[in-house]
């Protein structure tokens, strides 16, 4: 290929969360090496393309809708628009149109390759996955090039359920540049924070949605308001449900920071990182933390209990009450917190390296598009 490919990424929606920092990330590292174009299935929801390097080729094109009823009329207006494409990325169910689309016509229509990213659940099917979705994703993913998972929970599912093949299936964490964590942030980097005298910061980094279940957090704070202040960073729909919350269990100082990109400047000021999620897969925010030294508490989710030190593991936790219980252990214990968080940084360092995460990305793609160096 003598010029840069062009790939097309299709998105449920595009704010940022952990599967879209994840794309804009490659997508700023490879910079003029590829051109991109950026689809949503819910075109008001394109936030995330604040954080594209203004060096990157990115265009957001007007084509089809990727959200409605399927059907083949559908199908075929998508299949024409994938066609001016040297690759197609799909991310989560709400993809899944683009996904079949791919399937019923690559044969006749001369496609190009795809690849599907599966990085977890809506709030929909946290209590266990829908029959019909199960039996859609099988179809639509019969004839994709590969699907990628950032955990060994969706590996196993991707298996069993779904009926993967194993050389389509690839198992690829999530990494980030841990070296950018390694120094103290500045005490002000998180604009608008007062700490309150005398309290340790517990932190999350999430959007805003009910599938964080933030609440719970904001209960198990609580139950130790006379040391601890919470600290939510993220922008989203729940916002004003969280803040009741605080108000009716008297948790005072709670700082809504809103979204903040670059990480790295802030996460450390965080004495304990926090996740109360009801789903998650392979939370790239609890590896920020890790890369910062923080200990975690965290619902035990997906991956979590795997991803953090073995000393860190008794902190990742069944229930709300167990969560507050662990916050509680941690606040009062300064030198609990200190080995935990050493301990974080160096399971991050060793194992979640952002340069193995864009090799072996890097590799996937290039094999798609026949040019192997292509992304190197």
């Amino acid at each position: 290929m003598d010029r840069p490919p062009h790939i097309l990424h299709v998105h449920g929606s595009f704010t940022l969360g952990g599967k879209e920092a994840r794309a804009v990330r490659l997508m700023n590292i490879w910079g003029d090496k590829a051109r991109h174009s950026i689809a949503s299935a819910d075109p008001q929801a394109m936030s995330a393309r604040d954080a594209i390097d203004p060096s990157v080729r990115v265009d957001y094109p007007d084509g089809p809708s990727f959200a409605g009823k399927p059907g083949l009329a559908r199908y075929r207006v998508i299949t024409a628009f994938l066609k001016q494409f040297d690759l197609v990325l799909t991310y989560n169910w709400g993809s899944m149109d683009a996904v079949m689309a791919h399937r019923l016509a690559r044969a006749s229509a001369g496609l190009p390759p795809l690849i599907h990213h599966e990085d977890g659940f809506n709030a929909d099917e946290n209590n266990g996955l829908k029959t019909k979705r199960n039996l859609f994703r099988r179809l639509a993913l019969h004839r994709a090039h590969a699907m990628v998972v950032p955990s060994v929970r969706l590996e196993e599912i991707a298996r069993s359920v779904w009926k993967q093949p194993a050389e389509r299936l690839h198992l690829i964490r999530n990494g980030i540049d841990v070296d950018r964590y390694g120094e103290a942030p500045a005490p002000d980097a998180i604009a608008g924070l007062v700490r309150s005298p005398g309290k340790l910061l517990v932190g999350t980094l999430a959007g805003l949605r009910a599938v964080k279940n933030i609440p719970r957090l904001v209960r198990a704070v609580a139950a130790h308001k006379d040391r601890l202040q919470l600290v939510v960073v993220g922008e989203g729909p729940e916002r004003e449900a969280i803040l009741a919350e605080a108000a009716a269990h008297g948790l005072e100082g709670i700082h809504m920071a809103g979204f903040m990109d670059r990480p790295w400047r802030f996460v450390g000021l965080f004495d304990i990182f926090a996740l109360s999620s009801d789903s998650e897969q392979f939370p790239i925010s609890l590896v920020e933390a890790m890369a910062a030294g923080v200990p975690a508490a965290s619902m035990d989710v997906g991956d979590v209990a795997n991803m953090v030190a073995p000393e860190n593991r008794p902190f990742v936790v069944e229930d709300e009450q167990a969560l507050a219980d662990a916050l509680g252990v941690l606040a009062g214990d300064a030198d609990l917190r200190a080995r935990l968080g050493m301990a974080n940084r160096q399971r991050a360092m060793r194992d979640y390296a952002e340069a193995d995460m864009v090799n072996a990305y890097a590799k996937l793609y290039g094999e798609a598009l026949a040019s192997p160096m292509i992304l190197r």
